[in-house]
Formats: C-alpha cells, structure tokens, sequence
C-alpha cells in the first residue's frame, strides 16, 4: 500500500510489524515506482504468509533488512550492557549504603515552601525600607537647600568649587573643548581608593558632577544649580555613616546636571558622552505619572528633505524618553492621518514596539498638503479608544510640523474642551519664516507647551523637556506625591551591574513673592541603587538543590530575580536600553505560567504544583518535568517573589560533623596529594569564607582554600558553616565510594575514561586522577548541565561532547573523547525522599562505537567470528558486517548523534543529526519521535552590522547643487543656514544622522549590541514503541526501524544508507540563528497583563498653564554664516548652546 508522503523524507508511524526480507539491491516486490519520481512513504503492513515468495532465489546469496524482532533483541542488548556497566562502576546502590552507613553525620532539613518565600520577601522589604529612609532624608534636605539658596545672576565659573567626574578624561583627551578653552571652573583633582562593593575607584569625601556634554557648563543656570547642591554632599555622607551598605546615591536635577556620591571618575566612552541624567529609566519614571502618548508628524510637501529628517530623529528621541510604563502611538498626517507603523493603536512603550516605530519612522515621505484637523483627530480618537490596555494617566499630543496657519479650535472644542485631559505639545522644525503663533496658541490652550527645533543641537533637550509641564501636578500635590517607587532592572552606568533604584521626585518649594503662587516646577529626582548581587544574598541558594531557585517579578512581569535573567550586553557597550526579560520569556511559556504571572502581578499569594518544560542549562535539551510554584508579594513595593523547587528538593541534608577528628580525616582527601590514590577533587567555587580568594582556575582555588582552612576551622564565624560541613562531608563520602567500589575495578575492561560522582555538597570527584586532565564539565555541580538533568530524568542521561559544525573534526587520539552518563542517586530516609549526588562513567567514544557494533550485530561477543552468509542461504544484515549498506546510530533525546557504526561519522558525535543525516533525521520528527520548541532569547548579543553604502552624503541629508552654490540668494536663505547648521553639528553629533545615537558612546566597529536570538530544541514526542516505515523518494527509498531504549535518553536507529541523492529533504535546523523575534504586530493584538504604578498626578485644580512656551525669530545673518565658515575651515566646532526656554530661566 503506498501512502503519498507530506515532504521528502516525511514518513507516518505505524504499528510495530516484521518488516518484509526484501533484497538489497533491485525494486521491491509490490512497490510500485510513481512515474513522477515524487516521495512516498511505503507502511509495511503485508501479513507473514507474503514473505514467502519474497525470499532470495536458490543459489544466490542476500542480505535482507534485519526484522523486528532482531532489531528489538540488539535494542535489549543494548539496554542490558549499559545497564551492567552503570550497575558495576556507577555505584548507584553502594552510595546509597554508604549514606545510610554514615546516617549519624548528617541531618535531613526539610524547604517549607511559605515560611521560606513570606521570610525572603520580608528581608527584601527589611532591605528597601532602609533605601527609602535614606532616600526621604535627601528628598527633604534637597528641597530644604534649594529654597534656602539666593539665586545670583553674576555667578561665575570660577566661584564654583567641584570635582568634575569628566575632567580627567577631558584633560586626558587633546580635542576636548575643555583643554581648548581652558576650563574657568576650580576643578578638584581627587585620590581615589579600590571599594568591590562598588565595582569602582571612589572618594568618599566628595560627591561628583556630570554634565551632559550639549550643556554649557558655565550657564547662570548650572552654576547656581552646582551652588546649592553641593550642599547635599554632607547628607550623602551621613547616609553612608547611618546605613554603610548603601551604594550609589544620586541627585538628578531637571537642568541635567548629576550629583553622586561617593564620587569616582565618569566612565568616558571612545566618541561622545551622550549620557543625560533625563534620560535615564528611573529619572523618567520618577519625575512624572505614567503616560498615554500620540505623536504627529507633518509630512506635507512643505517639509523640506532635511526638516523631514529633523523630525524623523526627533521622533526617535522623543520615543527614548518613554519607559515600559507608558503608551505610545506614532502616525504621520497630510490631507489625512495614518499610522507609521502596523500599530493601530496605542501600544506599551517597551525596546522591542519602540524599535518597530524608529524603523517605521524612517520610511516617512513628504508629500500633499497640510492637515492639523486630520492628525489631531487621528490623535484624540486614538486616546479615546478604552477597548485597549493603556496607562490611563497622563495623556497628550506631540506634533511635530514646519508651520502653518490653522489653529484646529473646532477640534479641541470637539475633544478636549472645556477639561483639557489632553496636552498638547507642538514642535516647530527646521528654519522656516512661518508664522509660529498658531502653534504657541494650540499648545498653551490645551496645558502644554510650545517647542523649537531650528537644528540637530536643540533635538535632545527639546524632546525630554515636556517632563517638566507633566511633573507640574506631582509639586502641586505636595506630600501626596512623595513616595518612592522601584524601577524595573537596567544597567548602572557606573558599572555597578544590574540594579534598581528607589527614586523619590524632589520638588521646588520657594514663591516669587509675598501671596504669589505656589512654585510648580520639580526640580529633579533622587535615586538611590540597591545591586541585584545584593538582593540575591538574602535568597537561598544551595539548600534549594541544583533546580530549585527564587525569582521576582514587577508590575510589568519583568524580572529583577531570575537564574536565566543574564543580559549579554554591559553597560560598557549600551546602557540606553533598560533590561526588561518577561517572566515568560525567562522560562518557557504555558497556561500555567501565565496564570502564576498575573496572580503575582495583581498582588496575591498563591501555589501551584505544574508540569512544564524547562530548557536545560547548556540550551540544548528540553526536560518535562514537575515543578512547586509559591509566591508571595513584597510589602512596600510593586515586587512579588516565588520560589520553584522540584518534588525531590523538599528535604536536603544538612552535615553534622562535631568530630574534628573525623574533620580532619575528610579535610586530608581533598589535597592533592591524595588524587593519585583516590581520584582528583574539584570542589565548587562557593564564597565558604570571607577571606576565600576567588579564582576561576579550580586548581588555584583549591590551594587557596586549603591554604585558608589550615588558619581558620570550619566552625569559625567568618565562614559559612553550613557549605563548609556539607562540603567536608560529601568528601569523605565520595572517597568512600573510591575505597568500596571504583579502586579495584579494571576501568579497561569496560572501555571506560573515568568514573564520577558529583554532590549537592559542591564536591566533583573524577577517578582516576589522570582522567581530570580531560575533564571539562563545571566544578560547580550545580551550574553543571549533566549534574542537574540527571536529578530531573529517570534513568541514565548520555551526554555526547557538544560539536560545532564549523568546528574542525576531533582528533580521535590517544582515547581522549568520552561520552558522558550520568544518573542520579536517590535517597529514602524515613519516607522523605532527595537526590543529594550524581554518578556516572565516561565511555571511551571509539572502544563503545566498536563495541556498539557487536551488540547490534549477529555476534553474542567481540570474539566471535563474524557470521557469513552462504552462497545459497539468505541473511539479515547486521550494523557490523554490513556496516557499507547499514546505517545504525544512538541519537539522545536532544537529536544529538552519540554513537554510530561509521567511522567516519565518529568525529560528528555530539553534532546535531540532521547534520549528519537529514533525510532521516526528518523522518523521526515526521513520526513523533521527536518534537521540536522553538523560543527566544531576548538578551543575546550579536556583532554591529556591517555599514551599507551611504554614498558621499549622510542618509536623507538635502545637497546643495553647484547652482545652488552660485546663487547668493542661496547663501542667505534658510536653507543654507539650516544646512550650516547640520555640518557644524555633525562635526560633534555625527553619528546622529549616520546611525544610532548610541553608537556616539562607542566604537561601532567593535561594539555588540542586544539582539534577538531564536532557539530551537528538540526533545522525545509521545511515541514510545519501536516502528518500521519507508521514507521514499521514488527509486532511493529508506527502510528504517526506530525504537527508544529504555532506562536511557537514547533512541536506536537502524536505516538503510541512501543510495542516492535524488531525496532532497528539508535539513531541521538546531542551531541558534538571529532573529527580529516574534511579530510585534501580532503580538501586541494580545498583550500580556500587566499593571501600571497605583499612583497617577495629570490634574491640579490650582496648575498655572500660562507658561506654555515662546518662540524666538533666528533669521541667519550674513557675518554670523561667514564666522561658521571660518570654524568649519578651522576645524574648531562652537559649543553647543543649551536651548533655554522662558520657564527655565525663571528657576530661583
């Protein structure tokens, strides 16, 4: 019966039959071949009686494919020797008696679920709490300082006393403009000292200064603000002497400038510093409410090539001052109103909707005519729409356009009168003649603010200057408005690593005079770092087991605490983009998960026992597994804890070694000097005391560590008792198992590189000695990827040596490949169960591939003569003598090839299969055999992408034509001076128009970025009996057999090998490719939950909107564009001028 196949080499299960003696060369009787040549899938489902006619003719000699019943009889075989060997050198039962025999040594401590998660979070709340009294101390002092400080006009640089965190990198730096001009400011030149708890060279009796390099440093407004904040320098230190583990504490000030202590010098990049304190996730979240945000952009035909591209790169930076818990929408408008991008609708303002609007935002083409009635009713209609998930806060309109006359007020008569709930901000770019008064008009009628955006200079500060007007009701809200928050995670920029920060808004409290109004401008907002590193040390760690761990998440369901939470990406490189991992994303995604996710958003206690998939610590396994899920919320935050521990993690063992005798009698197994005689010793770089130094070389720390217990014993109070005892003491166990089991065995006889045994204790015992010379698996066993699939697979788990396919082959000398197996040794100790060790052998790769040869064979031993088929008997084949005609392998459950009989498929041991034989690689997963996960990795990091060719112009720049160049009309125009302006800016800002603006902070070159990678792993589908089938591609048909082996992760595979390569089959990739990730545009029509910060300040009865904005006349001047021709010649770019608008000057 023929049965069309889906694809080449796809084949359909079906049940276990004799397969039919066909021969090997020639058609198949009762096949019939398609004319087409098309795949088929042959299922041999012929009743025994038709085996007759099928057999060889007398007189000739054939080898038909083996039959069912012979494979099933090599598969038990197979079974019963890897059994045998793992029962004589494994150790597993006699373990299992030296822990029963050793009973009085150690204690059986059981993890309470509820009383552990409610104790943590209670300490993580116990830690913060701290962090916020510190905090509320400089938010009041600050205000305090500032009201009291006399605002002077006549401020001088040279008044000032600071330490400048940039100076040195400045003077350091030839081309600075500080060095050119020479400072007037009295800088300080500081000592500094090594502190590891900041990572950093600090001074703890100064606080340090950074200022944004498009600010002049020497403006009336900066020097008054460095006046009064230096002030904050003894509440910092008595901070510090109050709570001594604080870290950074900083002042971010809405004119730009940072204060922070203790100071340190500011990490200078290569190119330009574009860091601004404004700009920084927890600033953003800390100076205003949550946001619902729709930008405009004109793009009628008045908008010149390089207005258009202003606009563009204001968008981009506009979109920068938005963190996750803001809304967004961008549409572009003419005669009508249309989304840039496939967002429909407003969409949560995280990296991956931002990147989607940046991209989208560059393909905006001018053109028609203008039309602010259709971009404001685009925009209000998008605001209105409550069928969305959105903040529900703050909302408003940015519209950025070169000008124009309609002022829209039947519009917002329309929408937004008389409550004015949405602001409106309106950005005038580029240098044009228009009149600007209609935009002023819309801005300062619907509460917002009025902006100019006459080049690239004033984009970064125009663009995050609208926090000001939305932090307006957070002052008039006084006391109500000051609570902290807690940021999601993002990297320091100091290089602390992975923080979050406690910010409290710091407002100004000073009136212009006697009765006058309550001052409404915030002044900045203070932040203070709590480190992860420093959370995580209130969790427990390795009582938990290898699989057991603590994770948080926030309202977000990012999380701050997760073992898969590991960007790739440092600050070093790009600390623009916050780290926001989804709890789903962290771990594999499922109905359960999302039901635990939303429960721990909205506050709830709760816990779930699970089975779900886990992907395994090396990426490329995936493990089905039951897992316990109990979380609790933080008290005083927006955090929520949970713990998973696997079923056999409820106990552990807690050592009791009072003896010091017997302490010293394990102590001595863990010097080298007895390795020879009892096996080498890896002991798991675990902090067991103060003093430890740390090494990433195992033989090194050992030292170190035998060095310091020869001063200390392991009851002193500077270690920890509990991971010294247990270390100890699965010593002496391990050693034991040396003394009862692997010393007197002959390794050789089973083909055998080593024997081992790893600990929860952190002990890896490798015998002997000679074979830890060859061990590469981690000395911590719990970041080992054997140790922790042993403890969640039954059975024994092979793990062949992971092959890169662009690797060279292995060189298969002197016996050094072996292939791991590894199982777990489970203890019942008064009816509690746990898995406190892991034993296993290495197999020497090319003495078992031999020896898989005859255990598939029709040979009972390796020295029996191979059997050989008479000239008039007929023969099933076999996996050694036919080995030129017979394809037989082990494949693990991960489709990684462990062993075959082909030699030259030796040096692809550990390869993906489809690499070695994707034709039946695809056939296995067509029947169920394996099932493929695919997922992403949202913290890769990938290599810059090469430039593409821009030509002699940056992208999208207008060039001037030689007749523009004669024309003198043409030199006074704005367009010229608009131009002007682009080249003198690109002198500094030049990467703006080229690329990223986060590539000014580094070498492009050589830099990485965070990226998305896409994973996939295959692991064993639901079949679990042995079939036969036919992958058939016309004339170069397959049989194959297929059957799992049992008590292991193997699956044995016999197949015909392929006459020819007329089957192309589709080749299943394993490997991890680059990706864009998941559609957003689909994702983002089913948003996951999530929920906003409970506090919202957009409304203040008593806000003054009268400051709204005013423009300035710049028209270009004829010596002004002669003096910018002269710095261009010169090569000596002017500082960029800070754009000060009417509110600004104004700050007391």
């Amino acid at each position: 019966m023929a049965v069309p196949a889906r694809t080449c080499g796809a084949s359909r299960p079906g049940p276990a039959r004799t397969a039919l003696p066909w021969p090997r060369r020639g058609p198949r009787p009762g096949v019939r071949s398609p004319a087409s040549g098309s795949p088929r899938l042959l299922l041999l489902f012929l009743p025994p009686l038709l085996l007759l006619p099928l057999l060889a003719a007398p007189g000739a000699s054939a080898y038909s494919f083996p039959q069912q019943h012979t494979m099933q009889h090599w598969a038990r075989r197979l079974e019963q020797e890897i059994d045998g060997v793992m029962r004589i050198f494994g150790g597993v039962q006699q373990l299992q008696e030296i822990y029963k025999d050793n009973r009085n040594l150690f204690e059986v401590q059981e993890n309470e679920p509820q009383k552990l998660v409610e104790k943590v979070a209670g300490d993580i709340e116990s830690l913060l709490d701290r962090k916020v009294q510190a905090l509320k101390r400089l938010a009041d002092a600050a205000e305090n300082f500032q009201k009291a400080h006399r605002w002077q006009d006549n401020i001088k640089e040279e008044d000032i006393v600071y330490y400048d965190a940039k100076a040195d990198a400045e003077l350091d730096d030839p081309e600075s403009e500080d060095v050119e001009r020479g400072s007037k400011a009295s800088t300080l030149r500081l000592d500094f000292i090594e502190d590891s708890n900041f990572k950093n060279k600090v001074n703890y009796s100064y606080t340090a200064v950074q200022i944004p390099t498009d600010i002049y440093k020497g403006s009336t407004i900066i020097l008054n603000e460095l006046n009064w904040t230096e002030a904050l320098e003894n509440v910092f230190t008595e901070n510090r002497r109050q709570d001594p583990t604080l870290l950074w504490q900083v002042f971010g000030s809405a004119t730009g400038v940072t204060r922070y202590y203790p100071a340190t010098p500011w990490r200078a990049p290569k190119k330009i510093d574009l860091y601004d304190v404004r700009r920084r996730p927890w600033y953003i979240q800390g100076a205003s409410s949550p946001k619902d945000m729709v930008i405009i952009v004109d793009v009628s035909g008045s908008v010149s090539g390089l207005t258009l591209k202003l606009m563009k790169t204001s968008v981009c930076e506009m979109l920068d001052t938005l963190s996750d818990d803001d809304y967004v929408n961008v549409a572009s408008f003419n005669e009508k109103a249309q989304p840039v991008s496939c967002f429909t609708h407003l969409v949560q303002a995280n990296v991956r909707n931002k990147k989607v609007f940046k991209e989208a935002v560059q393909g905006m083409v001018a053109k028609g005519t203008t039309g602010y009635k259709a971009g404001f009713e685009y925009a209000f209609d998008q605001l209105q729409n409550s069928n969305i998930t959105r903040a529900n806060c703050n909302k408003m309109i940015m519209m950025f356009t070169d000008g124009g006359e309609d002022r829209v007020q039947d519009v917002f008569e329309k929408y937004n009168w008389p409550n004015r709930t949405v602001r409106v901000f309106t950005f005038s770019v580029g240098q044009h003649n228009y009149d600007v008064t209609p935009l002023q008009w819309m801005a300062c009628a619907n509460k917002g603010y009025y902006f100019e955006i006459p080049s690239i200079g004033a984009i970064r500060i125009n663009t995050q200057e609208y926090l000001d007007v939305l932090g307006r009701p957070m002052v008039l809200a006084g006391k109500a408005a000051k609570q902290v928050q807690w940021t999601n995670v993002y990297e320091d920029a100091l290089g602390l690593g992975l923080v979050v920060t406690g910010t409290l808004p710091v407002f100004n409290l000073t009136q212009d005079g006697p009765g006058e109004k309550k001052n409404q401008l915030i002044l900045g907002v203070m932040g203070i770092d709590v480190a992860l590193n420093d959370i995580k040390r209130l969790t427990p760690n390795y009582t938990l087991g290898a699989n057991g761990y603590v994770f948080a998440i926030d309202l977000n369901g990012y999380v701050l605490l997760h073992p898969n939470l590991k960007p790739q990406v440092s600050q070093t490189t790009n600390f623009r983009e916050p780290v926001t991992l989804d709890f789903l994303d962290a771990e594999l995604e499922d109905e359960n998960k999302e039901e635990i996710r939303r429960s721990m958003i909205d506050g709830n206690k709760g816990h779930k026992q699970i089975r779900t998939l886990l992907k395994s610590l090396d990426e490329r396994y995936i493990d089905e597994v039951m897992r316990n899920y109990t979380w609790v919320p933080i008290r005083s935050t927006n955090y929520s804890l949970g713990l998973v521990l696997p079923p056999y993690s409820t106990f552990y063992l807690q050592a009791n070694l009072s003896d010091q005798i017997l302490q010293v009698k394990y102590f001595e197994f863990l010097l080298p000097s007895s390795f020879e005689s009892e096996g080498h010793v890896f002991i798991a770089p675990r902090e067991y005391c103060k003093d430890l130094n740390a090494s990433d070389n195992n033989t090194e720390f050992l030292r170190n560590f035998i060095e310091l217990m020869e001063k200390v014993t392991p009851d002193s109070k500077q270690c920890n008792n509990f991971l010294l005892h247990n270390l100890i003491l699965d010593t002496g166990i391990t050693q034991q198992l040396v003394e009862r089991v692997w010393r007197d065995q002959d390794l050789n006889t089973y083909s055998l590189l080593a024997v081992f045994a790893a600990t929860d204790g952190g002990i890896t015992r490798v015998f002997p000695n000679k074979a830890a010379e060859d061990w590469t698996e981690n000395p911590e066993p719990f970041n080992a990827s054997f140790y922790r699939r042993s403890l969640d697979n039954r059975g024994y788990v092979f793990k062949p040596p992971p092959q890169d396919a662009l690797l060279r082959p292995l060189e298969l000398e002197n016996d050094t490949v072996g292939i791991l197996v590894s199982t777990a040794v489970e203890l019942n100790l008064g009816g509690r169960t746990l898995r406190p060790a892991v034993v296993g052998v290495k197999l020497d790769l090319e003495a078992w591939a031999e020896k898989f040869k005859v255990l598939a064979s029709n040979r009972t031993h390796q020295d029996q003569p191979q059997k050989q088929c008479g000239p008039n008997s007929h023969c099933e084949m076999d996996c050694e003598v036919n080995n030129e005609d017979l394809l037989c392998v082990l494949i693990d459950d991960g489709g990684f090839l462990v062993l075959s009989n082909q030699n030259h498929q030796w040096d692809q041991v550990g390869r993906f299969f489809s690499e070695v034989d994707a034709n039946l690689m695809l056939a296995l997963y067509n029947n169920s055999f394996y099932t493929r996960k695919e997922s992403y990795d949202y913290q890769a990091a990938c290599a810059p992408q090469p430039p593409g060719n821009l030509g002699a112009a940056p992208r999208g720049i207008f060039v001037p034509t030689i007749a523009d160049f004669l024309n003198l009309a043409w030199w006074t125009s704005a367009a010229a001076w608009s131009l002007f302006q682009q080249l003198l800016y690109g002198l500094i800002y030049h990467s703006w128009f080229q690329a990223d603006p986060a590539e000014a902070e580094g070498n492009p070159e050589a830099r990485e970025s965070s990226c998305v990678m896409k994973q996939t792993q295959y692991y064993f589908g639901s079949v679990n009996a042995s079939y036969n089938a036919i992958i058939d591609c016309g004339n170069c048909s397959r049989l194959f057999h297929a059957q799992r082996l049992t008590n292991t992760n193997l699956l044995f595979v016999v197949a015909e090998k392929p006459l020819c390569s007329q089957c192309e089959a589709g080749r299943l990739l394993q490997k991890e490719t680059h990706s864009d990730g998941p559609e957003q545009c689909e994702l983002v029509q089913r948003p996951r939950y999530r929920r906003g910060p409970h506090i919202c300040f957009d409304y203040n009865a008593t806000e003054d909107t009268s400051d709204c904005g005013r423009g300035a006349s710049f028209p270009p001047s004829l010596g002004v564009l002669v003096s910018l021709q002269l710095l261009l010649l010169l090569g000596l770019p002017p500082r960029p001028q800070p754009q000060v608008h009417a509110h600004a000057s104004h700050r007391p």
